[in-house]
């Protein structure tokens, strides 16, 4: 006994000290230097991609180093990057058994503003996919969303202009025509925003994300390093409810706000009559110790849960798996966003984007039925353990 007593605390710190892996150990490496024909530094056959995070993999081995860290960096000295990750483990699931979930393959779908989709996830708003296809782009995004029936969410500061997304849109995907929504910055000349959105209109966006987790310039430690120059002079963006309800006077369609952390600014947008909402600490790109979607949703949720009824929810930030989409759709969001992953999947082409589409798709059916829920309707806060959230979560008077 004594012995035991004696080596706990070189246990525990130990356990404190493991190493952060900023890529999931999958078996990947194992399997390709065992058994495949590949090599460092060689694009890995895609057929061998069993899981998102082999993307990140199988990219940095083939991206030239200043696109690697443009995806890869985050805020600071990443810590919000690294919780994003991280967040996921201390929120085990609570699976029932014994019930019919046969079904749940033909209910994953969801709507969201009238418009239907084929799974509860979406290409999220993410800048600059010619750094992982120069030729193509987000047009591999367009249409593998089209053709699998998914929701894309384009960058304003896209490699590929708003007019050329729209060419390849899809024409027969359960709307119709292919649905997209078109994310929006601010900048200082607002007239320039104004033409932004207006080109979102002419081109048939159906929604307006606009980002407001952007206020100012952030410290971005790594993309300086690997720039090759120095911070540029810090900058400041018009993000205010004024200048929000003026784009509101501009267009009629649904306007969501991206970036929303805290229930004070939930319950402060829905009072202002934003159509929806999407938690998000921008990937962790933005501010060191932001919150991570899941910390938001289950904030709103314990504050303020009547949110989710009223408006829709989504949310983006460091999901990686099925079981991360499943665990923010349990808390009451409706659509789950994921960036990295389609970037890095981006330099296998549109094939590469189409099987982490699949991929993903495949892991939701599959961990649904182990966690005992036949539609996305059965999900709910009883099956996720909820106690760490609960020790951190911030009360107010809502």
């Amino acid at each position: 006994m004594r012995f035991l007593v004696a080596v706990s605390p070189f246990i525990g710190a130990s356990l404190a000290a493991r190493p952060f892996l900023d890529v999931a150990d999958t078996g990947f490496t194992d399997y390709l230097t065992k058994t495949a024909e590949w090599t460092e530094g060689k694009l890995p056959d895609l057929q061998d991609i069993r899981a998102l995070p082999d993307f990140e993999f199988a990219a940095k081995q083939v991206l030239p180093e200043e696109s690697w860290a443009f995806y890869r960096l985050a805020a600071g000295q990443e810590w919000g990057y690294r919780n994003n990750l991280d967040i996921w483990k201390k929120v085990p699931l609570r699976p029932r058994f014994m019930r019919d979930v046969t079904d749940l393959e033909n209910n994953i779908g969801i709507e969201l503003f009238g418009h239907n989709f084929s799974a509860p996830f979406f290409i999220a708003p993410a800048g600059n996919a010619g750094h992982s296809d120069p030729e193509r782009a987000e047009l591999n995004f367009m249409e593998a969303s089209g053709d699998e029936d998914i929701l894309y969410t384009a960058a304003l500061y896209a490699t590929k202009t708003i007019e050329e997304l729209d060419a390849v849109k899809r024409n027969d995907t359960s709307n119709g025509r292919q649905v997209i929504f078109q994310q929006i910055y601010t900048v200082d000349d607002l007239d320039i925003t104004w033409t932004n959105i207006q080109r979102a209109v002419d081109t048939g966006a159906k929604a307006i994300v606009l980002t407001v987790d952007t206020p100012g310039s952030s410290v971005r430690v790594r993309g300086a390093r690997h720039s090759g120059v120095d911070y540029p002079a810090a900058s400041t963006r018009p993000h205010t409810w004024d200048v929000y309800d003026e784009i509101r006077a501009r267009t009629d369609l649904p306007i969501i706000l991206k970036g929303i952390q805290t229930v004070e600014d939930a319950k402060e947008a829905l009072d202002r009559g934003v159509d929806g909402i999407y938690l998000s600490n921008h990937g962790g790109r933005q501010l060191e110790f932001s919150p991570s979607p899941i910390e938001i949703a289950y904030e709103i949720y314990r504050n303020a849960p009547h949110i989710f009824q009223q408006v829709p929810v989504l949310a983006d930030s460091g999901v990686r798996t099925g079981s991360d989409v499943l665990k923010l759709l349990a808390l009451g969001v409706r659509a789950v966003g994921l960036g990295r992953p389609f970037m890095y999947a981006n330099v296998y082409g549109y094939e590469g984007v189409r099987r982490a589409i699949r991929l993903l798709k495949n892991e939701i059916i599959q961990d649904g039925w182990n966690l005992g829920i036949s539609s996305l309707e059965d999900l709910n806060p009883n099956l996720l353990n909820v106690k760490s959230l609960e020790q951190n979560v911030h009360r107010v008077t809502c």
